[in-house]
């Protein structure tokens, strides 16, 4: 499939996870003051606690803050979750949902990401919605069926270029160490822009941002980003510091 680009604006997202508390905030600024106008988009996913002191760091500047997760009632008995609306009055701008540890750890389906994903595009968040295989589904080449059954139930129907963004980030490849070859990664981002095409049309499945995520590092980014449909990354622990996050944000500004 044609590398179709022009009309999506990269995407370089951090999810700092459970780390970070208020001296992090120091590599937050420092991030911003080295990209002072960006060619790409950049976002950081703090922890809850740090969402409003982020983005008052950022201050408007060129990054903006999301959240890691959100409940799909905007309000009601649900001790220690937040909700969109939550996260849209601390100042952030959208949310992470469906990562591959809350799929695990906190048994949530597809189903759950869909109604979490339209509770937050109702509240005016971007959802990073994500979708990815186990070592073992991809050792019995079940990757696509996986992908593409979780692309289906997770993301809504009032998705589109502006308020969605896709992350696949293959389970087994998360903090491990391990990429797949490009190959594995073009075959998976090229099959996801076909199937939002055939559900949203051509106008809105070419403009949603196909990420990829999984053990991305300096060393690796220029030829991630070179594969086909891989318009950015999400990144986990090498967005903790500007040192690591700023030149894989410099290679997909190359790209």
């Amino acid at each position: 499939m044609e590398r179709e680009t022009g009309m999506r604006r990269k995407l370089a997202a951090g999810n700092w996870k459970m780390n970070g508390t208020s001296a992090a905030l120091g590599e937050l600024d420092m991030l911003a003051t080295s990209h002072p106008a960006p060619g790409v988009d950049i976002l950081v996913c703090p922890p809850a606690t740090l969402v409003s002191a982020a983005v008052r760091t950022v201050d408007n500047r060129s990054i903006r803050i999301g959240g890691q997760d959100c409940h799909s009632e905007t309000n009601g008995a649900h001790t220690g979750d937040i909700s969109a609306a939550m996260l849209r009055d601390a100042g952030a701008t959208a949310v992470i949902l469906g990562h591959s540890e809350r799929r695990a750890s906190h048994h949530e389906t597809s189903e759950d990401v869909r109604a979490k994903a339209r509770s937050a595009q109702k509240a005016g968040l971007m959802t990073v919605i994500c979708l990815g295989e186990s070592l073992l589904q991809r050792q019995a080449t079940n990757t696509l069926d996986i992908i593409g059954a979780q692309l289906s139930l997770s993301v809504p129907d009032s998705s589109n270029g502006q308020n969605l963004v896709i992350a696949y980030e293959p389970i087994w490849a998360i903090g491990s160490g391990m990429t797949p070859t490009p190959d594995q990664i073009g075959e998976v981002h090229d099959f996801m822009r076909d199937r939002l095409e055939q559900r949203f049309g051509s106008g809105v499945g070419r403009s949603v941002r196909l990420l990829y995520g999984g053990s991305v590092k300096a060393a690796n980014a220029a030829e991630i980003f070179g594969i086909s449909n891989v318009d950015g990354a999400l990144v986990g622990g090498a967005s903790l510091t500007a040192a690591d996050f700023g030149p894989i944000i410099a290679a997909l500004e190359a790209a």
